[in-house]
């Protein structure tokens, strides 16, 4: 799913097999991928460095080589900066050409440098997992002068504050003689100009690098700050490598978007162009009426744009969609949002809720004239008291709902940031509502939504955007924005800009009209969704078994093509009146499906070919269309309330389950379960004792068949509840088996070993997603 191809220094696919093996397997070429582009991680992965990561990493060290030799340190020539869209992997490029520098003998030291705070942490964690102990971080001014006087320290992850503070109070320094390179990550703060002026006035020989995933050109460039330091190029020095957001989602290796514009006043098409800023029309756009419509919009559309009922693992929990953004204009907008949602939630059920989060610090709340967002996130001290106070109380929500206890001081602040950074990661959070932060330099894979009501430009606008389309899996194809204000010529001003002329067919997704009936994408007929659905009916009807392994080849093709596009179409608004097949359509079509997927993983060890070889399931799209417990048991109550008469009912609640890969292991539990209501029975209470109690009969059937260790198999379940996954390794498995004679046959604790995880693991995935988990 997530290969990538071998490519040329230009980015274009190597594809033909004899042009691969001269320029792959060329011996240069392979032993520098093996020895040195290549990454064993913290936690046991492999990395290799994808062509372009290698391709700016090799440039880098060339130009430190070439410059070094002919005496142009100190200069704008002895760097250059590195164009790697958002979401390339510029962290681990980075760490690459910081390490590879750092070994070249007549390198002092390789600074890595960002523009935050928070960006110093991440780094650092990233820069741990590729190699424990490769880079040192700094917390403060003295640390990171500790540091720079220690020659064992090679590579140190500092900010740009620090940095520029260190140099104001250490003039004439020895480090500022050494021989230094200076790498640079998205430095586009309003400041840059005068701190990047001080840096290259302190050091003497340095080589100073860049890189960006939007550069400064003359288009966008700022009017603040020096006015030589302007554009990229001229704080850096010359292009070195480019690889655009065209390339990666050409590559796959991050996801095209889908914008939707919700109109919620008639503007003027040109208002934005001529900078009215109009007192009227901002009046409306903070309108309490309009707040709370868009408030009403994205609760009734949260669940159909974050899919919240598609269901993946991550890090062995099991989620429910994704989570999402809402940047505003203002904090004093903010302010109203954030109320609002109090206000339109407070008499939701908890566990319908949703969860939402606030964060903002000083900062400017428009962004500038370029596009540039800025917003210093260091601590809250220059919030005014109404702010301040405001912030206060949301973080206390934040406090009651995750039993943490985070203020606004600045200390507690800092970890409030790194609290909610965490749990948007894990996608503990729904919405985070924001002004600027976490708009640029903040990675989370489960996030799929930006809701936006600000202007964004340029530089910005890209920025804000990428943080939707980091890859995940298949369900998650696009990175979802929804925008409440005229963004479609910005949109298409900062794609051009960062991408081509024609980068828009590539970096946004089609209109809902094209999915739906289909269009031509070069020479090829690309089929909509009612073209399909309409073949799907014509060949193979509701209700009707499919007979031969061609035949079900077939429907696997066609009905996996299927679910592709209405994976895509379910989070058009328009589609909700359109759908062509009826809920109980779906269920019988899953049903056949799963049958279908069932029968080939049983029949693959056996004489029939191997539908693998020629065929993909996609089973990760079935599960997101999943019928789930609570639905399931919505039903029971009305079969309940109908006294236990109506048997139509009955054969949905089957089907229901037969279209579920999740509940199919469970449908003898719920047929009992059905079986034993009576008048007086209360469906959800009454299921939840019911299931309680047959975790623990089963339990105790497993534990006896298989004679093992009574309260050592109660410690292994549990903690398997707790952790949300079956430890197979380690030795807590062993203490549960029974002692085996030393006489017995050497594979006899093996097989018995596997034999009981077996049994656990089915226990546990039945039991895990119904119950509480206690035991």
């Amino acid at each position: 799913e997530f290969t990538s191809w071998w490519a040329d220094a230009t980015n274009k696919p190597i594809t033909d097999l004899v042009d691969f093996g001269k320029t792959f397997f060329a011996k240069h070429t392979l032993l520098n991928i093996l020895t040195r582009y290549c990454v064993f991680t913290s936690d046991k992965q492999l990395l290799a460095m994808r062509p372009y990561q290698i391709v700016a990493t090799e440039k880098i060290l060339s130009k430190i080589e070439v410059s070094t030799n002919y005496k142009k340190l100190g200069t704008v020539e002895a760097g250059g900066y590195v164009w790697h869209t958002t979401g390339s992997g510029k962290t681990l490029t980075s760490f690459k050409t910081a390490q590879l520098a750092s070994k070249l003998p007549y390198i002092d030291k390789v600074l890595f440098v960002v523009d935050r705070k928070d960006l110093d942490y991440q780094t650092m964690r990233e820069y741990d997992k590729f190699e424990k102990g490769a880079a040192n971080s700094n917390t403060s001014t003295s640390i990171l002068k500790r540091q720079l006087e220690d020659p064992n320290a090679r590579i140190i992850v500092t900010t740009i504050q620090k940095l520029d503070r260190f140099i104001g109070k250490n003039k004439g320094h020895t480090i500022f003689d050494g021989h230094i390179v200076l790498i640079f990550d998205e430095c586009h703060r309003s400041q840059f100009g005068d701190m990047h002026a001080g840096i290259t006035k302190a050091f003497k020989s340095y080589h100073l690098f860049g890189f960006t995933g939007t550069p400064i050109f003359a288009m966008n460039a700022s009017s603040g700050g020096r006015p030589d330091f302007k554009t990229t190029e001229q704080a850096f020095g010359t292009k070195l490598h480019t690889y655009t957001i065209v390339d990666a989602i050409a590559d796959k290796n991050v996801l095209p978007f889908k914008v939707d514009y919700v109109s919620t006043v008639h503007e003027a098409e040109n208002i934005e162009d001529e900078k009215v800023r109009d007192i009227d029309r901002e009046a409306v756009l903070s309108a309490p009426e309009r707040l709370a419509n868009i408030v009403t919009y994205i609760r009734e559309h949260f669940d159909q744009k974050t899919k919240r009922n598609s269901f993946y693992k991550l890090k062995d929990r099991r989620l429910a969609g994704f989570n999402s953004i809402f940047a505003v204009a203002s904090i004093d907008t903010a302010k109203k949002y954030y109320a609002e949602f109090k206000k339109q939630l407070a008499d939701v059920p908890s566990d319908k809720k949703l969860k939402v989060a606030t964060i903002f610090s000083f900062g400017v709340n428009e962004e500038e004239i370029d596009g540039v967002i800025d917003e210093n996130s260091e601590d809250t001290s220059g919030l005014d008291k109404s702010s301040r106070d405001f912030l206060e109380s949301a973080i206390q929500d934040y406090n009651k709902m995750f039993g943490t206890s985070y203020d606004t001081s600045s200390d507690k602040f800092q970890n409030y940031y790194k609290d909610v950074s965490e749990r948007v990661k894990n996608r503990e959070v729904d919405i985070l509502l924001v002004v600027n932060m976490f708009l640029t330099g903040f990675d989370a894979t489960t996030l799929n939504t930006l809701w936006v009501d600000k202007n964004l430009r340029l530089h910005g606008l890209l920025q804000a955007f990428s943080r939707t389309n980091r890859i995940l899996n298949t369900v998650k194809t696009f990175g979802n924005i929804v925008c409440f204000r005229n963004l479609e010529k910005a949109t298409n001003e900062s794609i051009a800009l960062f991408g081509d002329k024609e980068a828009s067919g590539i970096v946004l997704l089609k209109s809902y009209e094209e999915y739906y009936k289909g269009y031509k994408d070069g020479d090829k007929q690309i089929r909509g969704y009612k073209d399909l659905v309409e073949e799907l009916l014509e060949k193979f009807p509701v209700g009707e078994r499919i007979i031969g392994e061609q035949n079900q080849k077939d429907f696997i093709r066609l009905y996996g093509g299927l679910l592709r596009v209405r994976n895509i179409l379910v989070t058009f608004d328009e589609f909700a009146n359109n759908e062509i097949l009826t809920e109980r359509d779906i269920q019988d079509y899953h049903s056949k499906y799963i049958d279908i997927y069932n029968e080939f993983r049983k029949d693959d060890d056996s004489e029939k070919e191997n539908i693998n070889d020629d065929i993909v399931f996609e089973m990760e799209l079935i599960k997101q269309i999943e019928i789930n417990i609570d639905y399931v048991l919505e039903l029971v109550k009305t079969y309940h309330e109908d006294h236990i008469k109506n048997k139509e009912l009955l054969i949905d609640i089957n089907k229901a389950i037969d279209s579920s890969v999740e509940l199919r292991n469970k449908k003898d539990l719920i047929n009992q379960f059905i079986a034993s209501l009576d008048i007086n029975s209360v469906v959800d209470d009454d299921w939840h004792k019911f299931v309680e109690q047959k975790k623990i009969d089963e339990l105790e059937r497993i534990i006896e068949s298989e004679n093992l260790d009574h309260e050592e198999t109660y410690k292994f379940v549990r903690n398997a509840f707790r952790n949300g996954n079956v430890s197979t390794t380690g030795t807590a498995i062993s203490k549960i088996l029974p002692p085996v004679s030393r006489f017995s046959p050497g594979g006899e604790r093996t097989k018995k070993r596997e034999g009981v995880l077996d049994k656990l693991m089915s226990f546990f995935e039945r039991f895990f997603d119904i119950s509480g988990g206690k035991l």
